[in-house]
C-alpha cells in the first residue's frame, strides 16, 4: 500500500470553560488528517515538532493508538505546543497559542504521498522547509495541500495570499473551506472562480468545502466545477469535520489510484469529473460521521457505507 507522510503541527488544545473544568485534548490539522487516514487503513507517518514531555506523550500515545508512525526527530521541540481558548459566557473563544514550528530534521523519502498545510505552511522557521519538502516530494510522489490559515498567527490576507498560491502551484489536490477562501480573497465573490484560479496555478483537483451545505468541486483538466450535496445529520459539533473531510478525500483518491506516485500523478491530470466525484462523495461521508459525535474522532473504513 502506499505510505503516506503527513507534515505538520501537533499540540494541545485547552478549553477554559466559565464555570466548567478545563480540559486539554490532543489537536492539530495535520494530526487529525494523519489519524483519519490510518483509521480509513492507509498507512501514515507524521513528520511533527514537539517536546518529549507531558504533552509530548499525550501526543504520541494518542499517534500510537492508532498506529500512526511518528517520523524521527519529531520529538526535538523545547516545549509542546499549546493552543488554550477561553471562553466567555455566550461561548465565545478568545485563543492564546504557545508554538514554535520547524523541520529541523531529514524527512523519509520512501513515501507515496505528502500532505501538508494549516500552520506547518506558514509558520516559520519550519515553512520554507515544508515548501521545499513539498518540491522535493513531485520526483517521486504526489502531493496535497490544505491552506486552513489562521489569520491570527499569520497576519493578514494580502501578505500571505502570494505565499499560499506557491504552495498551491506546487500540489496535486488542495482542498480549503469557504471561510478560507473568503478570508483571502473577500467575501462576496464567486469560489468557483478561485477554484479555476488556483487548478491553474498547478492542481487538479481542487475542493472547497461548504460546512453542511456539502462542496464545490473543480476538475483542473475539463474545466467541469460542480457542486456537490452534503449529508443531513444531526450535528453534535464541527470540531475536525474539515480533516475529516481531507482523510476521505485523499483515502478516496488512494484507493482509485489517482494518488501514490508519479504514474497515479499522470492518472489524475487526465481524469475527468466522474473518475474523482466518489473520492470527494467519500469525503462527505467521513465529514458527516465526524460532525455527528463529539471531537475530532474520524471513523473507520469499517464504519462507511
Amino acid at each position: 500500500m502506499v505510505d503516506t507522510l503527513v507534515v505538520g503541527e501537533a499540540l494541545i488544545d485547552i478549553v477554559r470553560p466559565v464555570g466548567a473544568p478545563t480540559t486539554e485534548h490532543v489537536g492539530g490539522s495535520p494530526l487529525n488528517v494523519a489519524i483519519g487516514l490510518a483509521r480509513l487503513g492507509h498507512p501514515a507517518r507524521l513528520a511533527a515538532y514537539f517536546a518529549n514531555d507531558t504533552y509530548g506523550d499525550l501526543i504520541a500515545r494518542h499517534l500510537a493508538a492508532d498506529d500512526v508512525a511518528l517520523v524521527e526527530g519529531s520529538l526535538g521541540a523545547e516545549r509542546t505546543p499549546t493552543a488554550a481558548a477561553t471562553l466567555d459566557e455566550t461561548g465565545s473563544a478568545t485563543y492564546e497559542f504557545d508554538l514554535a514550528w520547524d523541520l529541523p530534521y531529514p524527512l523519509p523519502t520512501d513515501i507515496g504521498h505528502l500532505h501538508t498545510g494549516s500552520i506547518a505552511a506558514a509558520l516559520q522557521p519550519g515553512a520554507e522547509k515544508v515548501a521545499e519538502a513539498m518540491l522535493a516530494a513531485r520526483d517521486h510522489a504526489t502531493v496535497s495541500f490544505d491552506p486552513n490559515p489562521r489569520p491570527t498567527l499569520i497576519g493578514d490576507a494580502h501578505d500571505v495570499r502570494a505565499r499560499l498560491e506557491q504552495l498551491i502551484g506546487y500540489s496535486d489536490v488542495v482542498k480549503a473551506s469557504d471561510e478560507d477562501i473568503a478570508w483571502l480573497y473577500g467575501a462576496g465573490g464567486d469560489p468557483g472562480q478561485v477554484l479555476a484560479l488556483w487548478g491553474q496555478l498547478g492542481p487538479s483537483l481542487v475542493v472547497m468545502t461548504r460546512g453542511g451545505d456539502g462542496a464545490l468541486m473543480h476538475v483542473t483538466a475539463t474545466g467541469e466545477t460542480e457542486s456537490v450535496a452534503g449529508r443531513s445529520v444531526s450535528v453534535v459539533d464541527t470540531v475536525g469535520a474539515g480533516d475529516s473531510f481531507q482523510s476521505g478525500l485523499l483515502s478516496g483518491l488512494l484507493d482509485s489510484g489517482l494518488l501514490g506516485s508519479a504514474d497515479a500523478r499522470s492518472r489524475l491530470r487526465a481524469a475527468n469529473l466522474s473518475d474523482l466525484r466518489p473520492a470527494v462523495d467519500r469525503a462527505i461521508e467521513t465529514s458527516a460521521i465526524t460532525v455527528s459525535r463529539a471531537g475530532a474522532n474520524p471513523p473507520s473504513r469499517a464504519e462507511l457505507r
